[in-house]
Formats: structure tokens, sequence, C-alpha cells
């Protein structure tokens, strides 16, 4: 079963809650993050991006980058503008985006979950990213931003949340101005209620889900087992042992499409491409109206100033394997490997990948550009079809989910 532990959070005072938070470091380059942080110097991208306060063009993985981020991490505290918990509290954290809100209960997710599969994982990390964001906990002890997880929902652990949301004012309850969302926040302060969750946890939740945050998932549990390997006094107490995750339930989120452009059609004409296309689909042309695909196995394709649909004909999917139900799965295996040769969506330089955040009009002004050739718009993948895979210890294909919201970087801080 799944062990989710209340922490000792360090967290900002109400009044820079709102200006502190950030989006996760990874959604950013060095000169967003830059401007993002203009005028705001308690803003925590001076610790998660701490280039900006570097001189211009510094490696961002260099000593510098890890001890400026320590010292302005230090800073923080010293200003008052992080502080510590008087004991370990759970946090409920939610998030409205489109008139839909999310409840996630913020707790401290245990490294050895992860080592024996309890946190079960969907997607592949690479070694240079975990050990950037491992030298980065290393370097300020502390997991400063959390990860994204989920869970098969429980209606005792939905019914507390309830009850908190409803019975008591949100410490933090902002929309923030960098992504238009509105983000709330409340910490639970009865010690009942705390025993409480992580009791539920332990009994009825068996196994919970990476949602998003994959490299910072692997890198806190990997330093967590450092950690443990070097303490000839280890007794698994310690708060080296657990990292921060908001835990969501399952039938609460929703993931969006995430869509494909390509630079060119690998010698075909437009002709010979849509012809082609036909063995394995029911193409049809739907004109110069965005058309975005309504169920599984239908793709939206834009080409030459023209929407189709195009509709995968039996025999291109299997229904009953959690990889090859999934429209990625099609679109890879029928088009972009059969036809387009590009067999590897990691290394391809002809292929770039697009966040539903954005809508399809993004997909559209990529071709209509010139800078694309062809665009699909892709149906999303469901909760259901992500724990199916990660039950069943597949990996999805690269680029296949897009959570929105992203979490906010510190509204609360777990230190080791």
């Amino acid at each position: 079963m799944a062990i989710v532990k209340p922490f000792k959070g360090l967290r900002p005072p109400k009044e820079i809650a709102a200006g502190l938070s950030c989006l996760p470091y990874d959604v950013m380059n060095s000169q967003e993050a830059a401007k993002m942080a203009e005028g705001k110097d308690y803003s925590l991208l001076h610790i998660t991006r701490a280039e900006i306060d570097c001189e211009q063009d510094v490696d961002v993985h260099s000593d510098e980058v890890y001890s400026k981020s320590a010292e302005n991490f230090q800073n923080f505290k010293k200003q008052g503008w992080l502080v510590p918990e008087p004991e370990p509290r759970f946090y409920i954290y939610a998030q409205t985006m489109n008139g839909r809100t999310q409840y996630g209960i913020v707790g401290s997710a245990a490294c050895s979950d992860y080592e024996n599969g309890i946190i079960k994982k969907h997607e592949l990390t690479r070694p240079d990213k975990e050990e950037d964001r491992m030298v980065h906990i290393r370097t300020n002890n502390a997991n400063l931003e959390p990860v994204f997880f989920s869970y098969k929902a429980v209606p005792e652990i939905d019914a507390i949340v309830k009850g908190i949301v409803e019975n008591q004012e949100p410490e933090y309850d902002f929309v923030a101005e960098d992504d238009g969302f509105g983000h709330h926040f409340w910490v639970v302060k009865d010690a009942d209620t705390n025993n409480q969750l992580e009791t539920l946890f332990a009994e009825k939740v068996p196994c919970t889900y990476v949602a998003d945050g994959h490299h910072r998932t692997a890198a806190a549990a990997r330093v967590g087992l450092e950690r443990k390997a070097a303490n000839p006094n280890h007794t698994g107490d310690e708060e080296y042992n657990y990292f921060m995750a908001v835990h969501f339930p399952d039938d609460q989120l929703e993931i969006i499409d995430y869509n494909r452009v390509v630079k060119d059609l690998n010698g075909l004409s437009e002709e010979q491409f849509l012809e082609k296309l036909s063995t394995s689909f029911d193409v049809t042309e739907k004109g110069a109206e965005i058309y975005k695909p309504s169920m599984l196995h239908e793709f939206g394709m834009y080409l030459a100033g023209k929407w189709y649909s195009l509709q995968a004909k039996p025999g291109t999917y299997n229904d009953q394997d959690p990889i090859g139900v999934l429209d990625v799965t099609i679109l890879s295996g029928e088009v972009l490997d059969k036809l387009l040769d590009i067999n590897d969506l990691r290394t391809s330089k002809r292929i770039d990948f697009i966040g539903g955040i954005r809508g399809l009009e993004e997909l559209k002004k990529r071709v209509d550009s010139g800078e694309m050739k062809v665009a699909f718009a892709l149906y999303p993948v469901s909760m259901q079809q992500l724990i199916d895979i990660a039950d069943t210890g597949n990996i999805m294909p690269p680029k296949t989910t897009w959570f929105e919201p992203k979490l906010r970087s510190g509204l609360v801080i777990h230190e080791l």
C-alpha cells in the first residue's frame, strides 16, 4: 500500500504567496524565467532558475548556478519569505481552469515506494535530466517543486477534502498572472485529520501514479536512496526518505491532447500523401474550418490549407493492448514511421510537439507559416489508459500526455 505522510512544510506568508510562487522550472527557458521574475525579488524562480542571477549565457548546469540557487534559498529563509510549519501537516491544493476545479493532497511520498514499484510510472527518463534535478536537490537539501501524482479515487478521502474546503478558509487563493488559472491552498491543521488521511492512504490506496514530473520523481527518490546508503545509523524515519508530491484522485483529472507537426512529406506530393493515407485511414476532407477529433482512433489533419478527418481502419490498432490502443501508436506506426520515415520521436528534427493548451490554431499557424508541412490533431489519452499502461509495466510513447494546469512551485517546500 502507498505511504503518504504529512511533513513540516516551508511556506510563504499569505501576502506574498502569489508573487513567490511560479511555474515549474522546465516549462520555460532562461530568458522567459528572467522576464517572469523581473521586479520580484521573492519569486521562487531565483531558486529554481538561479541562472537569472548569474552572468548572461552561463551554463545552466554549472556549479555557479547550483551554488547561487542554494544561496538564494538560504536568503529567502532569512528574509522570512519562507517560514517553517510548527508540525507535520498535509495540505490541500486545488486548481481551477475553464470553470473546472481539481483537488489534490500535498504530502510526502516514500522513496521506497518508487524503488519497489508502488509508485508507478509510464514514461522513460533521461539520465542527464535526472542528474540535473539530483544536483539541485542535493545542493538545496530540499524538494523545492512538487511532482504531480494520481491515485484511484477513495470516497473517504474525497469526503475529508470536501469537508476542509467547505468549512475552512483557504490559506492562499489567487489567479496567477502567468497562467491565468486559479490556485487555492488549505493547510490541514487538525492532528486527527492528518492522522486519518495518512491511515486512509495506507489502507485504501494500493499504489500511486506519476502523472507529470517523471524526472523530478526519479531524482528525488535517488537522492533519498543515496542518503540512506551514506548513513550508517539509518532508521527509515529520516525526512530524506520522502519527497513532496501532490496526489489527485484519478476521476478529477483530464489529460489534454498532445499534437504533432511535421516539416516535410518525405518526398511525397500532397496528392501522393493523401492517397497513401487512404490505405490505413478513411480520409474525409473537412475544408478550412479547424477540425478537432471527437473520438478515439480519429485524427484531425491540416495540410495545404485544408483540414481532414482521418478515421483509423480496423487492423491498425489493438483495443486489447494498452499500447496498441493508443492513437499515438497508430499515428507513429501508420504515418510517421511508414510514410514519413520518422522512426525516433525523441531525436528526429523533422517533428515537433504542441500541447493542446495552445489550441489547434497553433497547428494551423505553424503550417500556414511554411515552417511545417502537415499537422496532426490527436484525441487525448484518458486517465484509464495511463493507469492501464502503468499497471502493466508498459511505457507510453514520447509526448503522449499533457496535464494542465501545471502545479505552482513555492506554495510549500519540503526540506530533507
